[in-house]
């Protein structure tokens, strides 16, 4: 693993990181912010998930997430959205390809050989994570927008016992079902729709739920909300009767605008659930 740079931030310190994955078979580059605790003692820690077209910086530099987590004494990782490189598959496309892993295992030609985000988020830099860094494997949330809000809504509902919360900001709540998920979907897991379930938050929700508390937060005036199908997700919850708060925040948008007002709320939240 390679430091690329520490930042005193909030008197803790923001690193970047990159190591070679055998998960993307390529290099792969992490943020990770450690509050002042952490230079004493293991920290829990958030991952937050980024979302489409963004890399590991867009959240760690814009989401304004470290003044929070240092007051709450958590570390936060900000994980890459797919794997890079000259030798990795792309499409012209913003929806497919490099930024846009969508933190699925694709099982198709030419995505098969490098885009395992799913294996690479739940498995691989969590082992790199809890072996470099005094982070505590045993106290963990996760966090996400947009395309990330999937991703974290997924893998926490598909890992009982791991992550005590979860919150997604204007998360792809049904991807089956829409253009943001279908089209990937295809592409990366073949026409078997039967296959794609798995990646649905919607769907999973239904199925099995989270077994701990879930923050949705959603801006009315998103203009991808068509695309995006909160309303899928608030009916699966409320069928659910899942423990949790799905919030509808008058004016806002889909931008990191939107993402930096609540991130207090957010990291509040998982705080709570992380020190319970």
């Amino acid at each position: 693993m390679k430091t690329i740079s520490e930042n005193r931030a909030y008197g803790g310190v923001q690193g970047v990181y990159s190591h070679t994955s055998e998960a993307c078979g390529c290099d792969m580059t992490f943020g990770l912010f450690l509050p002042e605790e952490a230079e004493t003692q293991p920290v829990p820690v958030i991952w937050y998930l980024s979302g489409l077209t963004c890399t590991h910086e867009n959240a760690m530099v814009k989401a304004g997430a470290q003044k929070w987590a240092a007051e709450a004494g958590v570390g936060i990782v900000f994980p890459d959205t797919s794997p890079r490189g000259a030798g990795v598959a792309d499409d012209p496309a913003y929806d497919v390809g490099q930024g846009a892993g969508f933190y699925v295992n694709a099982t198709e030609a030419p995505w098969a050989a490098n885009f395992r985000m799913w294996d690479y988020v739940t498995d691989e830099l969590p082992r790199i994570l809890f072996n470099a860094f005094p982070v505590e494997e045993a106290r963990q949330s996760i966090m996400g927008h947009s395309m990330g809000g999937h991703g974290a809504l997924t893998i926490g509902m598909s890992f009982p016992g791991r992550y005590r919360s979860v919150s997604a900001f204007a998360p792809i709540a049904h991807p089956t079902a829409c253009d943001w998920g279908r089209k990937p979907f295809a592409a990366y897991l073949g026409p078997d729709e039967s296959k794609w379930a798995a990646y649905d938050a919607t769907l999973l929700m239904r199925k099995r739920g989270f077994d701990g508390p879930i923050l949705i937060d959603q801006g009315a005036a998103d203009p991808y909300l068509d695309t995006l199908m909160p309303e899928k997700l608030a009916e699966a919850m409320m069928a659910r009767r899942q423990n949790g708060a799905f919030r509808m925040q008058k004016g806002y948008d889909h931008s990191y605008f939107f993402v930096s007002t609540f991130i207090e709320d957010h990291i509040g939240f998982h705080a709570a659930a992380l020190y319970d």
